[in-house]
């Protein structure tokens, strides 16, 4: 199915009193999917948000071939989700069985179904918070014209977290936002810390972060603010 931009402007005004926060940011998130999922004519469509480990995980979906983005990437720290979320760029993948950027993934995800995906991530002060995406069984060669409509849903989603983080009266799904955006920041402070020393990339500092928190069976952001703290004291230490 070919989108065209009169296709995205009816999507668009008809999900336009979301902009105004009278709807439930669950019910709205929901809603953002399933136009989407319409819209793309695709096999299914979602809207996933970081948690407190800096895992992408499923807020809202329309289809379990979506649903099982979630596990894939998260066993196989790989995917087109985690690299728009962390590469904080669209991400097209338009033929996964042609597509060598995520080899754990892939032969996972064709089977189970997906075979082409196209995700964006969702912005909030400067960083990124979670992903929209779409995915098909099919091969499919992601139009100009898509990319901009799945943009478009994209930003409406931003505006929604944006107005919920920033509301007097916190929720819970607030809450856990603020509580993963606060361990982010920790994560990426300690990342910074392992690619001096170790003289390795954003990639594979994470990776490292990543294994001691399993053989510690703790928290990522645990283990993140440890090594931040011990990196402090020992620059306090040298000083003195």
């Amino acid at each position: 199915m070919d989108i065209s931009v009169g296709d995205v402007r009816q999507a668009m005004t008809e999900l336009g009193e979301l902009r105004f926060g009278a709807t439930p940011v669950d019910e709205a998130m929901h809603r953002i999917v399933q136009t989407t999922h319409a819209i793309f004519d695709v096999d299914g469509a979602g809207l996933m948000l970081v948690d407190a480990d800096d895992q992408l995980r499923n807020a809202a979906v329309s289809d379990a071939r979506f649903d099982h983005l979630e596990q894939l990437q998260i066993t196989h720290h790989e995917g087109p989700c985690i690299s728009a979320y962390e590469d904080k760029q669209l991400v097209c993948a338009e033929d996964l069985d042609e597509d060598a950027r995520w080899p754990d993934f892939t032969a996972a995800a064709l089977s189970k179904g997906i075979r082409a995906v196209l995700a964006s991530p969702i912005p909030y002060n400067q960083q990124a918070i979670g992903v929209v995406g779409v995915v098909s069984e099919d091969r499919r060669p992601w139009s100009p014209e898509g990319e901009l409509a799945l943009l478009a849903f994209t930003d409406l989603a931003a505006l929604l977290i944006a107005s919920m983080l920033h509301a007097e009266k916190q929720s819970d799904l607030a809450a856990q936002l603020q509580g993963a955006l606060d361990s982010r920041a920790v994560i990426e402070q300690a990342k910074g810390v392992l690619m001096r020393e170790h003289g390795v990339s954003a990639r594979a500092a994470f990776e490292l972060l990543r294994a001691q928190a399993r053989r510690e069976r703790r928290r990522l952001a645990g283990v993140a603010a440890d090594i931040v703290q011990n990196t402090h004291r020992a620059g306090t230490d040298v000083r003195t």
